[in-house]
C-alpha cells in the first residue's frame, strides 16, 4: 500500500504541479504586496474623493471602494502574465523537448452534415451523437 503511494507521490507530473503551486503561492505573495501598497495608493490619490478616502464612495455609511477593486483586477492580470511566462513557457519548452505537447492547440475536428455537432474527430466516418455518415475529411 505505501509503496503504491510512493509512487504516486513521485510521478514527475505530480512533482512539476506541487513545485508550481508553490512559486505560484511565492508570486502570489509578491504581487498582492506590490498592489496593496503600490497600485492601490496610486488609483486612490487620482480619485478626488474626502481626505483618506480614496477612489469611491460611501452609501448608508458603508465605504464602496473602487481603487481596492481595480487594484484586484490589476492584481489578477500581473498574476496571470508571471505565473504564463515564470511558469507555462518554459514548462511546454520542456515538455516539447521531452516530446510531448502540452497546453497546445485543440486537434482538428469537422462537422456532422446532419446534426451539425462541431467536433466530429477528423477521421470519424459515423458521428458520435445521431450515427449518420460522415464523409473523411480531406
Amino acid at each position: 500500500m505505501f509503496k503504491g503511494f510512493k509512487n504516486f507521490l513521485m510521478q514527475g507530473d505530480l512533482i512539476v504541479i506541487a513545485v508550481g503551486l508553490v512559486v505560484a503561492l511565492a508570486f502570489s505573495t509578491l504581487i498582492k504586496a506590490f498592489t496593496d501598497n503600490v497600485i492601490t495608493p496610486l488609483v486612490n490619490a487620482a480619485g478626488a474623493g474626502s481626505a483618506g478616502g480614496g477612489l469611491g464612495w460611501t452609501l448608508k455609511g458603508q465605504r464602496i471602494d473602487l481603487g481596492a477593486f481595480i487594484s484586484a483586477i490589476i492584481y489578477f492580470v500581473i498574476f496571470m502574465v508571471v505565473i504564463y511566462f515564470v511558469l507555462v513557457v518554459p514548462y511546454r519548452a520542456y515538455m516539447n523537448k521531452r516530446g510531448k505537447t502540452v497546453f497546445g492547440d485543440p486537434a482538428p475536428t469537422k462537422a456532422c452534415p446532419r446534426c451539425l455537432s462541431p467536433d466530429l474527430p477528423l477521421a470519424a466516418t459515423k458521428c458520435k451523437y445521431c450515427a449518420s455518415d460522415v464523409p473523411l475529411a480531406g
